[in-house]
């Protein structure tokens, strides 16, 4: 706290403030309003320099407003809603059906809620069948209860946004009356150069105009959710991966695989460090580092 404060008026009870704010600090501290001379100069700057700061920060918050509030209200009108508050959109990601993977993101008035974002590793479909593996996404999503009110899966949405035309838009239906569930669906259009085009909605394509807000986010969803189903697939990919080729070199179990991967960060460090760089690792010893050498050296090993 100051010694001294400096204001541009009179307030009330300033003698109790005063000793309340002495009180706290240990020492005198005096309110003043200043009237003439340089300190009223100073309040007088505080005073400008405040109103610009407000200024800028009103245009600022004007401007995020539309960016979310304002394009929510403008997908609203588009599917001829009242109210939009939670939206979710899904994706599905995968590699020829290797480790199918779905994502969930939400939003909530028009801005991401990244701690109720949620992956589902593909359980009951086997190989590349997108429709069957956002059946399984959804149908898990609904009929998963939410530890306590604050869980991601116990608030349902105004509205679900899927990646893709009539096709995923009437998988999603069908979930949602399986189980019974009233939730507005629609889907996200691409064109053929895969850039966000319009709405599915009620088995009609709406256009939406590229300059509205409403489009920007539209767009901003659909990136995320996709964002979303490919990291968390190329972590899998990864995972597998590293597992599958270092699971074959004989004498290397869980605990070394975990060290090697620990020391070097990744196979390709692995591949290129020498007989001793791998006997240095904590659990390795001399026989499993050529076991390792050898088996990324010989003369049949593909990259």
């Amino acid at each position: 706290l100051p010694g001294e404060l400096m204001l541009p008026e009179e307030i009330e009870e300033q003698e109790l403030l005063e000793s309340w704010l002495s009180a706290k600090k240990g020492q005198k501290v005096t309110i003043r309003v200043p009237k003439k001379g340089t300190k009223e100069k100073l309040v007088e700057l505080a005073e400008e320099n405040a109103r610009m700061v407000l200024s800028k920060d009103k245009e600022r918050l004007k401007r995020e407003e539309g960016r979310t509030i304002g394009a929510v209200k403008e997908i609203a009108s588009l599917l001829g809603l009242e109210q939009i508050v939670r939206m979710e959109a899904y994706d599905i990601s995968n590699t020829n059906g290797f480790e199918s993977v779905g994502s969930m993101v939400v939003y909530e008035k028009g801005k991401p809620k990244r701690s109720d974002y949620r992956k589902f590793k593909i359980k009951w479909v086997q190989g590349p069948n997108d429709y069957a593996s956002m059946e399984e996404v959804l149908t898990r999503r609904f009929t998963h209860e939410g530890k306590d009110e604050f869980d991601s899966f116990s608030v349902m949405p105004d509205l679900i946004l899927m990646d893709g035309g009539r096709g995923q838009v009437n998988i999603c239906l069908g979930v949602l009356e399986k189980l019974g569930l009233d939730i507005k669906v629609c889907g996200m259009v691409k064109d053929d150069n895969h850039r966000t085009r319009g709405l599915y909605y009620n088995n009609t394509e709406i256009p939406i105009s590229r300059d509205s807000e409403a489009f920007k986010l539209i767009t901003r969803i659909q990136d995320e959710a996709h964002r979303f189903a490919i990291e968390y697939h190329r972590s899998l990919r990864s995972i597998n991966q590293v597992r599958s080729i270092l699971d074959d070199i004989e004498g290397i179990g869980p605990a070394r695989r975990k060290a090697l991967l620990h020391h070097f960060k990744d196979v390709e460090h692995i591949k290129e460090a020498s007989e001793e760089e791998l006997a240095q690792v904590d659990g390795m010893n001399a026989k499993a580092a050529a076991s390792v050498y050898s088996f990324f050296h010989a003369e049949n090993f593909h990259k």
